[in-house]
């Protein structure tokens, strides 16, 4: 019988190789800050923050574009300001991942206050499994690894282009989870809910596979995911949606919403309209804490505006289902 974590146990000697050295000076420069206080990163992720702004990444663009995009009402100046906070946050976020890769739980929850846990078991009390849902904050590193010490969880993940950093992240979840699922890895995502387990992952990115549908986001059409909605009615699991929050001491506050009532529909995309307006809402009041750097903003056809200009890297369409 498989073991319950999905984890690389090839032999590690290939990445030795020259070209992931740099690689593994990443990583042990992340295990030293691991080693830091926690105000002591506050000071160092924004210090980073700050310089990563003022390089020619395309990460910046794209993030100050979709800041005009989604907040038209703010003035020039308080656009940059929360642009300025945003990329704040992303230095954070760098400096805390070291924490969700290397802190004990007594460190992690030392450091987070927790609402709603009780919904979890109310939730499992079905018998069908939950599926948490929640959405590309800065947060969403260490508030997996939150959540993975409040109850035995399989996380999707996605691999990367470098393979020493992907066996790093997949064997990582695997460490803190019960199992790592791979982003494509449906069979095992519904077993995993057949056997009234808890599955958490944030399904708010621009999505143009098969299943995708139009849908506003802050009131523009973004190509998104139905595939909560059908996995729910496959499956009979209860929906919870999950939002971290970062404190200004550096403490976490993580929220788990009660199982969304009369969900899912018989529409998948209205019920990604309500999903989006639970995020937004989240994302309203502490919009610098979100991950602006994606691409949200694309479409299904090639009529559909090109937000992004030459960040654009637009591709031939796949058709929506």
């Amino acid at each position: 019988m498989p073991s319950r974590k999905t984890v690389d146990a090839d032999p590690l000697w290939p990445y030795w190789a020259p070209r992931y050295w740099h690689t593994w000076l990443g990583l042990g420069a992340m295990w030293l800050m691991s080693r830091l206080p926690n105000a002591a990163q506050l000071r160092f992720g924004r210090a980073l923050g700050s310089l990563v702004r003022h390089l020619p990444f395309s990460y910046v663009r794209i993030a100050q574009r979709n800041i005009d995009l989604c907040f038209p009402e703010l003035s020039a100046e308080q656009r940059q300001e929360l642009l300025r906070r945003q990329f704040d946050n992303i230095g954070i976020a760098i400096c805390e991942t070291a924490n969700t890769w290397w802190a004990s739980n007594e460190r992690i929850a030392a450091m987070t206050d927790v609402v709603g846990k009780e919904h979890i078991e109310q939730a499992l009390a079905g018998g069908r499994g939950a599926i948490m849902v929640g959405a590309h904050f800065t947060t969403i590193e260490i508030a997996t690894r939150i959540l993975g010490s409040l109850t035995p969880l399989n996380v999707l993940y996605r691999p990367t282009k470098n393979k020493l950093l992907s066996r790093f992240l997949l064997n990582n979840t695997a460490r803190h989870a019960r199992r790592a699922i791979a982003y494509d890895n449906i069979r095992a995502l519904v077993s995993a809910l057949r056997a009234n387990e808890v599955v958490w992952y944030a399904p708010d990115q621009s999505y143009r596979n098969k299943g995708a549908a139009l849908v506003p986001f802050f009131g523009i059409p973004a190509a998104s995911t139905t595939a909560t909605s059908r996995l729910a009615k496959m499956t009979g699991a209860k929906v919870l949606t999950y939002l971290p929050e970062r404190l200004p001491n550096g403490r976490y506050r993580v929220t788990i919403g009660a199982p969304l009532a009369d969900y899912p529909s018989e529409d998948p995309v209205a019920d990604v309209v309500r999903f989006h307006a639970l995020i937004e809402a989240h994302i309203r009041r502490i919009p610098d804490q979100y991950l602006w750097i994606h691409r949200r903003f694309k479409g299904l056809d090639a009529d559909y505006p090109n937000y992004y200009g030459r960040d654009a890297r637009q591709r031939a369409p796949r058709p929506a289902v």
